[in-house]
């Protein structure tokens, strides 16, 4: 995959906040970021938090670059599911993005295969944007994938989803080992992993489809990794959490996704 292709693909930084932050954080947090974000077709942002979080964040960064990211989604649109968030109701408030296939979803919360693209499809009905988490189970998807190495959770999640509803599709790659760790994969790692995914794409689709969907790294990102997972050439942008919840940090990483090859800054002067 080359840079020439990369450079046409629209860096994406987005915060992952899980269940941190109270209301009055998450206003604090947004007046010292909304009129500091550069312009979407520069770097896109988004910032992913609790649903009874969306509603006033979506007012808050109205007229900025801002999205608003949903952390979790239903595969229905409505019904008798207590506690799920309907796709549509999602929509309807103003969300744009949903992070679906998290590693913690599948962990604590018994995500399969099978839901996330139950979930991936109906997110795709609404209008909303899937970002699709994938982990380090990098397997050969051979019945389907003609002895291939692929990711086979990419395969999984993208069942049935058309060619132009995957030009809406964001994957993230999330080494669980590194989540939360403070040890991120290196940037050789985070490349060839990308790259794989990349090749599933093409695969799935086409070689042109695969360069127009964004990769991102996620798992213990921090200004002073992402610099050089960044510079990779099918690495798109950064999921990140901790660091995220720190409105400089996060500033910083929206700067250096712009432009991975700048010199460092204090970021004190954000």
């Amino acid at each position: 995959m080359s840079k020439m292709h990369k450079e046409q693909r629209v860096p994406f930084v987005v915060a992952n906040w899980k269940i941190n932050k109270l209301q009055a954080d998450v206003m604090d947090f947004l007046s010292q970021v909304n009129d500091k974000v550069p312009d979407q077709k520069v770097v896109e942002t988004g910032i992913a938090a609790q649903d009874l979080f969306l509603a006033d964040m979506v007012r808050t960064t109205a007229g900025t670059p801002i999205h608003v990211v949903a952390e979790n989604v239903h595969w229905e649109d409505g019904g008798a599911y207590t506690g799920e968030t309907s796709p549509k109701a999602l929509k309807d408030i103003g969300a744009t993005y949903v992070l679906i296939g998290h590693f913690e979803r599948r962990k604590f919360f018994n995500e399969t295969d099978s839901t996330v693209n139950l979930k991936v499809t109906a997110a795709l009905r609404n209008g909303l944007r899937p970002i699709i988490d994938v982990d380090e189970v990098m397997s050969t998807y051979a019945q389907f994938m003609d002895a291939e190495p692929s990711v086979a959770q990419v395969a999984a999640a993208l069942a049935g989803v058309s060619v132009d509803q995957i030009r809406n599709v964001t994957i993230a790659y999330e080494p669980t080992w590194a989540i939360g760790s403070g040890e991120a994969a290196s940037a050789d790692q985070a490349q060839k992993a990308a790259h794989l995914i990349r090749q599933t794409l093409a695969k799935l689709y086409s070689p042109v489809i695969a360069e127009q969907v964004r990769v991102l790294y996620g798992g213990s990102v921090t200004p002073d990794n992402a610099r050089e997972i960044m510079s990779q050439n099918d690495i798109d942008g950064v999921l990140v959490g901790t660091a995220a919840l720190d409105p400089k940090k996060f500033l910083q990483l929206i700067e250096i996704a712009r432009d991975p090859t700048v010199p460092e800054f204090d970021i004190d002067h954000i």
